[in-house]
């Protein structure tokens, strides 16, 4: 009998060039689902096609990782676009990714919004709203990867969407529940500490995934070892239903 399940997933083709996609497939092998860049932040429809490609080999579950068009600070610069542009945007996002996986043999089953466009999300209701709506507009199937007991979490249950809640192993967490900003001394765990979060995380009840930043340095080894670790306390880590 296996155990509860879990997911790791990690980003993917935001890293130009051969050597790019050379790192991103070892994280690629190490997890169960991919984000992969559609564009805005970066990537690009060469790193679109080879990273999909890979997911599709070796059989790992592919998301839409979005974000408002910002290749200048790399998704996390200010959100000064109207919620109306940033649907359009990511709507055009979700097309052109599903199009490049379907040609890879494979298919976009989710979309997770990047950067300053998943943590407005979290918190500001118009954005929440646009993130959603271009799912919905695109195909009300596709799930919707985001932090639990957030304003993404309305949106997507208000319009019917499946949304898939996601936990980060590697993260300090303030006691609301919130990510505690970078900016703070100890908002990132050292790997013995992730270790440990993560076991706690997937044993948490509320998340279905959990997110290994790959571009982390010696991000392929913990994320291994996160699932080596999920795989001894009794998960299953596979992609999420």
């Amino acid at each position: 009998m296996t155990g509860p399940a879990m997911d790791l997933n990690a980003d993917v083709g935001e890293r130009p060039g051969t050597d790019g996609v050379a790192a991103d497939a070892e994280i690629i092998t190490a997890v169960s689902s991919v984000n992969v860049a559609c564009g805005f932040h970066a990537g690009d429809a060469e790193t679109m096609r080879a990273v999909c490609e890979l997911a599709v080999i070796r059989r790992k579950r592919i998301g839409a990782h979005v974000s408002h068009l910002d290749h200048e600070h790399f998704g996390r610069g200010r959100l000064d676009v109207e919620p109306d542009v940033l649907r359009d945007q990511i709507i055009q996002q979700i097309r052109a990714l599903r199009v490049t996986a379907r040609l890879a043999g494979g298919e976009v089953t989710y979309v997770k919004p990047h950067g300053t466009v998943y943590h407005a999300a979290a918190v500001v209701a118009p954005v929440a709203e646009a993130v959603t709506g271009a799912v919905a507009a695109v195909d009300a199937s596709l799930a919707v990867l985001g932090p639990p007991g957030s304003e993404l979490l309305e949106a997507a249950s208000a319009r019917g969407l499946r949304f898939v809640a996601e936990g980060f192993p590697d993260r300090a967490y303030l006691p609301d529940g919130t990510l505690m900003p970078r900016s703070e001394a100890g908002s990132v765990l050292n790997e013995e500490e992730a270790l440990t979060q993560a076991v706690r995380l997937a044993g948490d009840g509320r998340f279905r995934s959990l997110c290994i930043h790959s571009d982390t340095p010696g991000a392929v080894r913990i994320a291994v070892a996160i699932r080596n670790h999920l795989i001894g306390a009794g998960f299953e880590v596979r992609p999420f239903n």
